[in-house]
C-alpha cells in the first residue's frame, strides 16, 4: 500500500504546479492506485464537440515497493506505457523523485 504521507506531498506538490489563473487551461492531477502513484497533466476540451471531459496525458508514475520501502520513476510514451526512468534509481524518499521530474533534465516528463 502506498504511504498517505506520500500520496499527500505529492498531492501539494501538483497543486502548486499551475498557477491559480490558469486552472481553467492546465490542471496537474494525482491518481492513485494501491502501488502507484501516476501524475496526469489535463487539458479542457477543444472543441465542444469533443465534449465536456478534459484530456488527460500521463506524465509519470511513481511505484512503492513496500517490502524494500522504495519509490522507481517510471515516464510515459506516446501510447501511454510506462518505461523506467534510468537516470534515477529507487529512493525511500519520494521528494527525490519529485525533483527529478520538476527538473526534467531528459524533457521526458514535461517536454
Amino acid at each position: 500500500m502506498v504511504p498517505e504521507i506520500d500520496i499527500e506531498r505529492i498531492r501539494r506538490w501538483a497543486a502548486t504546479r499551475v498557477p491559480v489563473g490558469l486552472q481553467d487551461k492546465i490542471r496537474i492531477e494525482v491518481a492513485v492506485s494501491e502501488r502507484a502513484i501516476t501524475i496526469l497533466e489535463c487539458h479542457p476540451p477543444w472543441k465542444p464537440e469533443v465534449g465536456p471531459e478534459w484530456s488527460r496525458m500521463q506524465v509519470a508514475r511513481l511505484r512503492f515497493t513496500k517490502k524494500r520501502n522504495e519509490w522507481s520513476l517510471y515516464w510515459s510514451d506516446r501510447n501511454s506505457d510506462f518505461h523506467v526512468y534510468d537516470l534515477l534509481g529507487p529512493s525511500s524518499d519520494i521528494a527525490d523523485l519529485i525533483t527529478e521530474i520538476e527538473a526534467d533534465p531528459t524533457c521526458i516528463f514535461w517536454g
